[in-house]
């Protein structure tokens, strides 16, 4: 079934946060959107990973959309957990509303607000609504290879 999964196609986002003074970002492929009356966005992480709790917690999140060509930023926040490491030292970003972590040069993000989160296996499915976002014209976004970012 792996396999299968493996066709079906998407972008590569870095889905980002901020509770209190700790920010944080994670790599995603599981992203979509959800409805245009409220604009609301879902993105599925799993429950290991630090992100999650953070989202929960704060409940704010961004989703930044990477552009062809950005393949080192989605191994930089897909390959360390942000337990361990401070993924932001020594990187550009700025904020907005949610204070969430925006990163520049990038094909565009959304931040959003927790409209409601479910549970989904050993995901949770985060449904967020779009409170700010833009796209930079021209950019062509990256698709996803699970091999560029996770190894085989």
């Amino acid at each position: 079934m792996d396999d299968v999964f493996a066709m079906m196609t998407s972008g590569v986002y870095v889905v980002t946060t901020r509770l209190k003074d700790r920010i944080n970002g994670m790599t995603a492929a599981w992203v979509m959107r959800v409805s245009f009356k409220p604009p609301l966005v879902a993105v599925s992480i799993g429950k290991e990973r630090f992100t999650h709790n953070l989202i929960k917690e704060s409940g704010v999140f961004a989703i930044n959309i990477l552009k062809e060509g950005q393949e080192q930023i989605g191994r930089h926040f897909g390959l360390k957990s942000g337990r361990h490491v401070d993924k932001f030292m020594g990187m550009d970003y700025f904020t907005l509303k949610t204070g969430c972590p925006i990163l520049p040069d990038t094909a565009g993000y959304l931040e959003c607000r927790l409209f409601s989160f479910h549970e989904a296996g050993d995901h949770t499915l985060f449904l967020g609504e779009v409170v700010e976002g833009s796209s930079f014209f021209g950019s062509k976004p990256l698709l996803f290879r699970r091999e560029d970012y996770f190894g085989r």
